[in-house]
This record gives structure tokens, C-alpha cells and sequence, in this order.
């Protein structure tokens, strides 16, 4: 399924879903089979529901048409809901049906949330309950209005522009929790074992610093090195029309953040290899995180969380585009650096914040 752009809004991250290189042999290309569609987890904890409201909405031809002339703006305030009373019996049975088996499943959640505090869930009020899920109406748990669409596409809005921030934080905690695993091993060797495995971890350290120079993201270089490495053809006839092209894999005319990131693989090659125990891949997926972030603060323009063609082109006119500052890489000494009073809280409370299917 072929989402539009303002869809693409509300289902362009990857929580935990990770892009791969694309390899091209450069000149003698058979013509390619369509690739099968990869379903990117958006990291919510409604996502399949999201997903499955989506599909069958875009079954019914005039919501469909509607859609296709929309802009973010008005699937963003809500103003596409109110097509949801002109779509077919048949679409509205099928999303009747699916809020039905998502209050289902969030009662189910709650039943096992008050099970695992050992709170009787029968003196529990359910309706109650559901209030905080903000995804749908839970004053009506069997049919799908339009204020489920509406609740429906404002929350999954707003968690997904404070995902990155999310992620961002839930890696510091990864790292703090980390190094006082690292100092309580150490307080347990002698202090002849202990300098020894200090002075082995600090040449690991010395060992993961040292690495060829990394590209600014974005960067003519950059884009040159995969369009040489990856794509396979001259780095001299290189054409920034042409490099979104071909990395606009899915054909729908933007690069969403997945599509970006997986631009930035061969600079993370530099300085990540998953056989090396100095190198970290969480850190190495964070600093993809960085480095999109990166792109579209100075590319995307219009803030929707995609490149657009014009855009592309535009930031390539840009004195950063030829002459960017040096890239550096972010060392998680400087994230816990500071923080080692936090770390015992930091070890009972990591994760604690995620909420599973």
C-alpha cells in the first residue's frame, strides 16, 4: 500500500526498525522486480490499529479521492474526519469492527497491568480506565466516529514528533546504565586485575576513535561516496536530481526518514562494526538518529518530516553543501559524563516508560 505524504507524516519513524544499504550494480542493471512492501513499525503502542484504520479507509473511493487532495495541514487538524459520515456501510462496519478489537485489546492490557500490581480488577471501573488512551473515544467502545478518526490522527501527530526526543532519551539512559555496570565490575576486581582490565578497556576506547573521517550527512561528499559506493556509477557525473531518484525507493515522489537514513549506512560502516567489541551498535543506530536529524533541520524546509524533490535541490545550493564543518562523532563518554549520581536511579527505572503491544 502506497501511503500519501500526510500519511507518511504519521507512519515515517522506525522504532527499532532500522534501513539497510541498497546495493546497485552500477551499469548492466536488469530490470528489477518490485520489491515487496516493508511494513515500518511506527514504535507506538497502537500502531497495528493505526495501520488497520488506514487501509480500510483508503478502500472506500471517496474518502481516497478526498485524501489525494488533502494536505498535511488538514489531516493534521482534523478536518479530513468529518469525510468519515460519506464513506461507505460496508468501510464503517469494518472500522466498527476494529475499534471493538483495540478496546478489547487495551482492556486486556489494563487486566494485565492491574494482575501483575495485584489489584482486584473487578473493584476496577474499565470505562474509567480506557480515559487513558488517547488514540480513540472511550465513551463510545463499539462504533468508530468521527471523533475516533480525529482523536486517532492528533495522537499519533504528537507522539511521533516526540519520538525522536524519546529515543534520544531512552539511549542516555542505555548508556548511563552502562557505565555503573562498567565502574560496579571494575569495584569488584583487585586492584591488580582492575588496572589491567582498565588499561584494556581504555585501549578498546582508543581503538573505536580511530577511524577514517566521516562525512557531514547531507554533504556533497557524503551523497558522492554512496552514489560511487552504493549506486555504483561515476563519482564526476554525479546529479542530485538523478541521487533522489534512486533513493526514493518506493517511488512516491519524497524521502521519508527511512529512506533517509539508509543513506547514511556506509559513513556509519567508518565507525561501527558489529565484530568489534569496542563498538556499540545502539550507539551506532543513535547516531543515525543524529545524523537525520541533522538533514531535515536543514533541508526540510516546510517541517512535514519529509524531503520533498524541490527541497533536495534547494540544499544543494547551499555554501554547507560544499564546504560543511567536520562531522564529528558523538562519544557516550560525554552522555554520562555528569550523570553518575543518577545511575542506581537510572537502573531501576530504564525502560519503564515504554508500553508494549
Amino acid at each position: 500500500m502506497n501511503f500519501k505524504p500526510g500519511w507518511l507524516l504519521l507512519l515515517t519513524i522506525s522504532a527499532g526498525v532500522w534501513s539497510v544499504p541498497i546495493e546497485r550494480n552500477g551499469g548492466n542493471q536488469e530490470p528489477k522486480e518490485e520489491a515487496p512492501e516493508e511494513n515500518m513499525d511506527t514504535g507506538l503502542y497502537y500502531d497495528r490499529y493505526l495501520r488497520e484504520v488506514i487501509e480500510v479507509l483508503e478502500t472506500d473511493p471517496h474518502f481516497r479521492e478526498k485524501l489525494q487532495t488533502a494536505n498535511t495541514e488538514d489531516i493534521k487538524n482534523g478536518r479530513l474526519s468529518k469525510e468519515l459520515d460519506l464513506v461507505s456501510h460496508h468501510v464503517r462496519t469494518r472500522l466498527d469492527e476494529l475499534k471493538r478489537q483495540e478496546v478489547s485489546r487495551l482492556r486486556m492490557l489494563l487486566k494485565a497491568k492491574l494482575d501483575s500490581t495485584n489489584t482486584q480488577s473487578l473493584q476496577m471501573d474499565h470505562a474509567s480506565l480506557l480515559k487513558q488512551f488517547e488514540h480513540l473515544d472511550p465513551h463510545n467502545q463499539n462504533t468508530f466516529e468521527a471523533k475516533d478518526l480525529e482523536l486517532l490522527i492528533s495522537t499519533a501527530t504528537k507522539d511521533l514528533e516526540n519520538y525522536d526526543a524519546e529515543r534520544h532519551e531512552e539511549f542516555k539512559r542505555y548508556e548511563m546504565l552502562k557505565e555503573h555496570e562498567r565502574r560496579e565490575y571494575l569495584k569488584g576486581l583487585d586492584q591488580e586485575k582492575r588496572e589491567k582490565e582498565e588499561k584494556r578497556l581504555q585501549e578498546l576506547k582508543d581503538k573505536h576513535r580511530q577511524h577514517p573521517k566521516v562525512n557531514v550527512p547531507g554533504s556533497v561528499a557524503q551523497l558522492r561516496e554512496v552514489w560511487e559506493e552504493t549506486d555504483g556509477l561515476d563519482p564526476q557525473e554525479f546529479n542530485p536530481k538523478t541521487f533522489f531518484k534512486l533513493h526514493d525507493t518506493n517511488e512516491d515522489g519524497v524521502l521519508d526518514e527511512q529512506e533517509l537514513e539508509a543513506l547514511f549506512t556506509k559513513e556509519l560502516e567508518k565507525v561501527y562494526d558489529p565484530k568489534n567489541e569496542e563498538d556499540d551498535m545502539m550507539e551506532m543506530e543513535e547516531e543515525r538518529l543524529r545524523m537525520r536529524e541533522h538533514v531535515m533541520k536543514n533541508v526540510d524546509t516546510n517541517k512535514d518530516r519529509l524531503v520533498s524533490l524541490e527541497e533536495f535541490l534547494k540544499s544543494t545550493e547551499k555554501k554547507e553543501f560544499n564546504n560543511p564543518k567536520e562531522w564529528e562523532v558523538k562519544s557516550s563518554e560525554v552522555l554520562v559524563k555528569g550523570h553518575h549520581d543518577k545511575v542506581m536511579q537510572v537502573k531501576f527505572n530504564f525502560g519503564s516508560t515504554c508500553v508494549s503491544q
